[in-house]
């Protein structure tokens, strides 16, 4: 049996923004972006936003606005205050020069090299903490 994880759900606070962060930001591409229901004077519109890195073939960001305040108040803090996802590149320094010239707030100090590889954590738009790093060649 072959399974793989297709989408993480990423809360943010609005679609558009979301969007425009990680395809315009990070060069991400729009995989998908689909009206699921229309809004009405009771609800906002909900859509199916698909995300991901040019050269990803097997999983995505599910861009997902909050549903309720409960929701609302995880946006950010997905993962509890640790690094919520890790941007594998092939180029670590073009990446990193590339996302400081577009804004990209990078946190935790300056990139260091550990025994795995190449690493520095920055946020995303809804101020979750992503490890950028380029994995060493064993």
């Amino acid at each position: 049996m072959k399974q793989s994880i297709a989408h993480t759900s990423l809360l943010v606070e609005s679609y558009d923004a979301g969007i425009e962060f990680f395809v315009k930001t990070l060069d991400f591409q729009l995989i998908e972006d689909t009206l699921l229901v229309a809004a009405t004077h009771l609800q906002k519109a909900k859509r199916w936003v698909l995300v991901a890195p040019q050269s990803s073939t097997e999983s995505s960001l599910l861009l997902a606005e909050p549903a309720d305040a409960a929701q609302a108040l995880s946006i950010g803090h997905q993962a509890g205050g640790r690094v919520f996802m890790f941007l594998q590149t092939d180029d670590f320094w073009r990446d990193y020069h590339r996302y400081q010239q577009r804004g990209v707030e990078f946190v935790r100090g300056e990139p260091r090299e550990e025994a795995y590889g190449t690493v520095a954590v920055f946020l995303d738009v809804s101020g979750n903490m992503w490890d950028l790093i380029e994995r060493k060649v064993s």
